[in-house]
């Protein structure tokens, strides 16, 4: 019996010869890898990007330094959540403190000095506690130099702003500088 090809296959595709990626092609691809690894729509993105062009310094260090300190990325960092999305559903139901208020903005810029804590309601939730900070907090991964956490209290504070060589992450930055820069 003879194997057909289907329309879309992986057999028919591969042979076709792989294209190149063009110099925009490669600054698109890197701008949508950053909004998709911090959770973020193109009109916040472009937001953080302003912010960071006015703001003394290399701009694509600054953005990710901005990226780093929202809130839903800080609480992710601090072992606080299981990944950005759960730490932005526990910010954007109410469930998070900063120096004593309640944030309820993922997009929040964390201060030096700023105390995070979770909220009342969702510190006697039992079952949260265990399934999703206990198991994390056992984890091998490590709190970033630039955030400080209490691990009996469950707050963090952060102790300085992130610079790049704080962030692991393969990202090049300069990509979408020039992107933007057009």
């Amino acid at each position: 019996m003879e194997k057909r090809s289907v329309p879309g296959s992986t057999e028919q595709k591969s042979k076709r010869p792989s294209r190149k990626l063009s110099e925009y092609g490669r600054q698109l691809s890197e701008k949508q890898k950053v909004k998709e690894m911090y959770g973020l729509r193109e009109r916040q993105f472009r937001r953080f990007f302003g912010l960071a062009v006015r703001t003394a310094g290399s701009p694509g260090e600054n953005l990710l330094s901005l990226l780093e300190r929202r809130l839903d990325n800080t609480l992710y960092r601090l072992k606080m959540a299981s990944s950005r999305g759960q730490a932005r559903q526990i910010v954007v139901h109410g469930h998070v403190c900063i120096n004593g208020s309640k944030v309820s903005s993922p997009s929040y810029l964390v201060s030096v000095n700023d105390q995070i804590s979770l909220g009342s309601g969702i510190s006697k939730s039992n079952a949260f506690i265990e399934t999703v900070i206990e198991k994390r907090m056992k984890t091998g991964i490590k709190v970033p130099e630039w955030l400080e956490l209490d691990r009996k209290e469950r707050i963090g504070k952060m102790l300085r702003n992130p610079v790049r060589t704080d962030i692991q992450a393969p990202i090049e930055e300069y990509l979408i500088v020039e992107l933007y820069s057009k």
